[in-house]
């Protein structure tokens, strides 16, 4: 009986590897953790293996094209929303290559944008130093003052196409309905659970 079984494991093994999702720059199959790039000319995300991660801890390496998504998830104090005129309770913040920073609401039909005035961000540097290395294209400072909430937090930008996702999934009628803030706290449950802390605002 063991030796039967044995191969079966084998066999599911093997299946299961082959049915990982393979790496899209070099075709390795996938640990479930993997890290991402970006796609910056078509801002398109990517998985990456381990090897290809490593390969990318180089900005150099990507020419331009291609930048690793750092994996970093940390709160940060200090900022007022209103002084970065979010006019809605989230919205994310990404600082492009060219200088500017242009900012997005997560709605049902995608995301909002509408660019920052540079002395606005520069005022916000001033009140909070650490969105000074807030990396281009690929790490964005993400805020969330729904419902009471006054929190911000600088995550990967592969964290922010996750909250479009919850959004465009969940929400319905005029201002959301009963499921989409519920998926949305759970979201920001996960952020704080992963850090060990609880921001409560």
């Amino acid at each position: 009986m063991i030796a039967g079984a044995l191969p079966r494991l084998i066999r599911r093994t093997a299946a299961d590897r082959s049915r990982r999702r393979p790496c899209d720059l070099c075709g390795t199959p996938l640990a479930e953790d993997h890290r991402h790039l970006l796609d910056v000319r078509d801002r398109r995300p990517l998985c990456a293996c381990y090897a290809c991660s490593v390969l990318f801890q180089r900005e150099e390496a990507g020419e331009g094209h291609y930048r690793l998504v750092p994996d970093r998830r940390v709160p940060v104090s200090g900022l007022p929303p209103a002084c970065l005129g979010v006019p809605v309770g989230l919205a994310f913040f990404v600082r492009h290559a060219d200088g500017q920073v242009v900012a997005h609401y997560p709605s049902p039909a995608g995301a909002t944008r509408w660019t920052i005035e540079p002395r606005a961000w520069e005022s916000a540097v001033r009140l909070c130093p650490a969105l000074a290395d807030l990396r281009t294209e690929v790490e964005a400072l993400l805020v969330n003052t729904a419902r009471g909430r006054s929190e911000a937090w600088l995550v990967p930008i592969e964290d922010c196409y996750r909250v479009i996702a919850v959004v465009r999934r969940h929400w319905t009628g005029m201002f959301g309905g009963d499921r989409v803030w519920p998926e949305i706290e759970r979201f920001f449950d996960d952020l704080r659970r992963c850090h060990g802390t609880d921001t409560n605002g």
